[in-house]
């Protein structure tokens, strides 16, 4: 914290390190900037009106949003491996609470989900939507190969390895689903090479000459040009509005790529606090029942008694299911997996599964998921 302080330079509030919610309210007070060794002094303290998650840790994600939420403030979760694992229940603890749960806008999900609204609040279907990836597609990528590239960025390995094999895109365009009704098209989603002037054309119905079994998907093209940009794919069939968009240069039809050409990250996340506190509004958020999970596939053969390592290290990746398919072969959801135990003996490519691996109960992320699984039952009908 003292290097981000100074690395912000002139300006900033002079740090002080506080131990406690009562020193770090009296600090804030005070036009001091509040360091603690806790979160929970930030989540509980009393001058504290919004909490930004951006660990990236589901566990820690599902410590801060609940502490959070309890002492009665808005939680923006950037922590979207979180958020595809427990974001129902949080949203749902949210309303009760009375504050607001929402996404970080900048990051890929909350850029499309712009797009999707305003597709949909257009009165369109919207057949598909998703991202450019930006970064090398490598699914067995490991940490020890990414030292040198990760520090040249300003990186931890781990994270950018996140990237590199999967899993944060993975994770991504799930979010987008839980947030939209959407649906990955097949286990994985397709993730073609599809350019900029060809994704209406390559993420449509297969018998109208596309790669989709269905319409209202979620996918990503591992094109150039692409990223770091995010599209949604319309439908709009009729003569007259063809017509129309063809008068305005958007092409014949019936589908369009409507297409946002970057996401800011980190620099749009304070628009998701500022619309929490001063307008109690959310960016986007999970529906109730989920329709998509993060699964996970082991990256090299696993042994029994093995202890999982986290995201983007060496022993699995993220992997976007349908709700429906990952029933089906009772997917570990991939929030669950750091710190489970392999149960049985688990190939290079298989499925961590709730029979192969046992989740840490001691976790606060597992108890909390196994309280969604009960609230979306529940909730979904019968």
């Amino acid at each position: 914290m003292v290097a981000a302080v100074a690395i912000a330079g002139s300006g900033v509030r002079a740090a002080e390190f506080t131990q406690g919610a009562g020193a770090t309210s009296s600090a804030i007070a005070r036009g001091r900037l509040a360091v603690s060794s806790s979160f929970r002094d930030v989540c509980t303290a009393e001058h504290v009106d919004v909490v930004i998650d951006a660990t990236g840790n589901p566990n820690i994600g599902a410590e801060v949003a609940l502490s959070t939420i309890a002492a009665g403030k808005h939680m923006v979760m950037m922590n979207v491996e979180a958020d595809v694992t427990i974001g129902a229940y949080l949203s749902a603890k949210a309303v009760e609470a009375g504050v607001v749960y929402t996404l970080g806008a900048g990051d890929e999900p909350t850029a499309t989900v712009e797009l999707v609204n305003f597709v949909r609040s257009l009165g369109y279907p919207v057949v598909a939507a998703g991202k450019g990836k930006n970064n090398a597609f490598k699914t067995d990528a490991t940490p020890d190969a990414y030292v040198e590239e990760a520090t040249r960025r300003n990186m931890n390995p781990r994270m950018l390895v996140e990237f590199v094999d999967g899993s944060k895109t993975m994770v991504e365009m799930v979010a987008l689903a839980n947030a939209t009704g959407l649906v990955p098209d097949v286990p994985g989603m397709h993730g073609p090479d599809a350019a900029l002037a060809s994704i209406h054309k390559v993420f449509c119905p297969k018998e109208e000459g596309g790669l989709l079994s269905r319409k209202g998907v979620v996918d990503f093209t591992v094109a150039r040009g692409v990223a770091p940009g995010v599209f949604a794919v319309g439908e709009m069939r009729h003569p007259r509005l063809r017509e129309r968009m063809s008068d305005l240069g958007l092409g014949e039809g019936p589908y369009y790529t409507f297409y946002r050409p970057y996401h800011l990250t980190s620099l749009e996340v304070p628009l998701s606090a500022a619309a929490a506190v001063l307008l109690g509004i959310s960016h986007m958020r999970p529906l109730p029942v989920p329709t998509a999970e993060v699964g996970a596939r082991a990256k090299r053969d696993l042994s029994p008694g093995e202890m999982l390592d986290a995201i983007g290290e060496y022993c699995y990746r993220g992997y976007a299911l349908s709700r429906e398919d990952a029933r089906k072969i009772g997917a570990l959801p991939l929030g669950l997996a750091q710190g489970a135990r392999v149960a049985r003996k688990i190939a290079k490519g298989d499925y961590l599964t709730y029979a192969n691996c046992t989740p840490d109960e001691k976790l606060k992320i597992v108890q909390v998921r196994r309280a969604q699984d009960e609230l979306v039952r529940a909730t979904e009908p019968a």
